[in-house]
């Protein structure tokens, strides 16, 4: 049998998304899966810890005998073993920007947005607020680039970046409900306002990602149970 006939699972969360990179992933290479819901906030599964021993978390694919980690090294592995729809780009200049950019993504942008909902007085909201802006613009900056006038950063498809910044989208949309501010908009990111439509419509990412209500209401369950935790 070959290596891409192998049974396939995701181990991971609706709500994740990390997790999501894979299944898009997943969904743009036409490879069918099963989907291991873990209910981290209850406790990690055996599976899990016997899967990913290292880090103990989600995502975990898992390929006939292998496991693999990591949610961009994941999506690397997946472009390698199922080579139809290329998700990296093969220009080596391209790709060695994409990976720049989805470094940046989850090192400073992605915990930006986090601190928004987390953050102690208005000064640190304020300033986490500018930081995601910030980072917002210079994203729409990288997006002119990339797509070339296309649809996506991958061009007349989704690609890597569009795999690595979408999948934050929903937990974007969430702080924007609940802070009551509008972080993509038509006059600071008109570009990534209407790619974020078209990513979130996609037929590879619709039935993936989350709707917003339901994500805000396990953002609260989370922050509730959080609270709930006596400090030592």
């Amino acid at each position: 049998m070959a290596k891409s006939d192998a049974e396939v699972k995701v181990l991971g969360t609706w709500a994740s998304p990390f997790v999501m990179r894979v299944r898009i992933s997943l969904n743009i290479k036409s490879v069918a899966y099963e989907f291991l819901q873990e209910r981290l906030w209850e406790g990690k599964s055996e599976l899990l810890l016997k899967s990913n021993p290292v880090h103990r978390k989600v995502p975990v694919l898992i390929h006939g005998d292998d496991t693999i980690c990591e949610s961009l090294i994941i999506v690397q592995y997946i472009d390698e073993v199922w080579p139809s729809a290329p998700i990296l780009p093969s220009d080596p200049h391209e790709r060695a920007t994409a990976r720049f950019w989805a470094a940046y993504l989850d090192d400073k942008w992605f915990p930006s947005l986090r601190a928004i909902g987390m953050a102690e007085g208005e000064d640190a909201r304020k300033a986490a607020i500018g930081q995601v802006e910030e980072g917002l613009m210079l994203l729409e900056e990288a997006f002119g680039k990339c797509s070339q006038g296309q649809a996506f950063f991958g061009k007349d498809q989704i690609g890597y970046l569009d795999i690595t910044f979408g999948c934050f989208l929903g937990w974007l949309r969430v702080t924007e409900k609940m802070s009551g501010i509008k972080l993509l908009n038509e006059i600071n990111t008109p570009a990534l306002l209407k790619w974020a439509n078209r990513f979130c419509n996609d037929a590879a990412v619709k039935d993936v990602m989350p709707e917003t209500e339901k994500l805000a209401e396990f953002a609260k369950m989370l922050r509730g149970r959080v609270r709930a935790t006596p400090k030592s």
